[in-house]
């Protein structure tokens, strides 16, 4: 008996979440995604790809309060999966990933984390099963999806899908160009070293170790610079205070993921460079 692995390469659902977090990142960047049009191409509601991400949409939106309810819906789901087109679907999915590989580093593409990965795989897992498989599998499987449509009342810690995850595709996509412009206004009073903090910050929210190799190698430049503009400050009770102030980055270099209080803190520093040139240059 088989046993079913997940692929990212042939998961709908990761498919579309990788291809809208990388249109999130070119457009706070200013730059013409090449994600949009391949969103466009492949995930209209014409394709059988995009019908394909409509039954992922509903498995991990829709909530039922009974496990009765809940069992027969995911029942419902897997019987239309069954009755699409397999070899259009195949044909597809080979086509998409031939235009992501052409279009971006795969292995950057791939390697962001997905906050529903383990449902999203449960999905493509539950999908591909076929009568040769693993039947305990397909069992624990299903469960899996069972408790997550489950509507748990007062759960703790659970954390409501937002307003926008719950549009259309379609609205999400043209929603992004409306995140550009509210992030320039808000931001607008920021120096351009904290823009690209902050537009790395976004861009590698999900994948720690880029976004820590980039504030590394930042920190190491704040120092120096630090250091340099120092030399030309001539309040020995500031210069304490700065070289106390910087001891502060040592914390940081020391952290094995960076945190969100990291990243405020570089951004002050950046300020603090700003003051430092402004005292040294009177």
């Amino acid at each position: 008996m088989n046993i079913i692995k997940n692929s990212k390469f042939k998961n709908t659902g990761i498919l579309y979440e990788l291809l809208a977090r990388q249109l999130t990142v070119d457009t706070l960047n200013n730059k013409d995604s090449k994600a949009l049009p391949i969103i466009r191409k492949y995930f209209n509601t014409n394709s059988v790809l995009g019908q394909e991400l409509k039954l992922y949409e509903a498995l991990l939106k829709e909530k039922f309060l009974s496990e009765n309810k809940a069992d027969k819906f995911i029942e419902s789901i897997i019987s239309y999966r069954k009755s699409m087109n397999e070899l259009v679907l195949r044909r597809q999915k080979y086509n998409i990933i031939k235009e992501i590989k052409e279009s971006f580093d795969v292995d950057k593409f791939f390697k962001h984390r997905i906050s529903d990965y383990k449902i999203l795989a449960s999905i493509y897992k539950v999908f591909e099963h076929a009568e040769s498989d693993d039947p305990v599998q397909i069992i624990k499987l299903k469960n899996i999806l069972t408790e997550h449509v489950l509507n748990v009342v007062n759960k703790k810690n659970e954390i409501p899908k937002s307003l926008f995850e719950q549009q259309d595709k379609d609205i999400r996509i043209l929603s992004y160009k409306i995140l550009l412009k509210k992030f320039n206004e808000k931001y607008s009073h920021l120096n351009t070293k904290q823009k690209d903090l902050i537009r790395e910050y976004v861009s590698n929210v999900s994948n720690n170790s880029n976004l820590k190799e980039y504030v590394l190698k930042e920190i190491i430049n704040v120092e120096s610079k630090i250091k340099k503009l120092s030399k030309n400050i001539e309040s020995e009770v500031i210069n304490i205070k700065v070289r106390e102030v910087t001891k502060l980055l040592e914390n940081v270099k020391k952290q094995r993921n960076i945190k969100d209080g990291s990243v405020l803190l570089l951004i002050k520093f950046y300020k603090l460079i700003e003051e430092l040139e402004k005292l040294g240059a009177k």
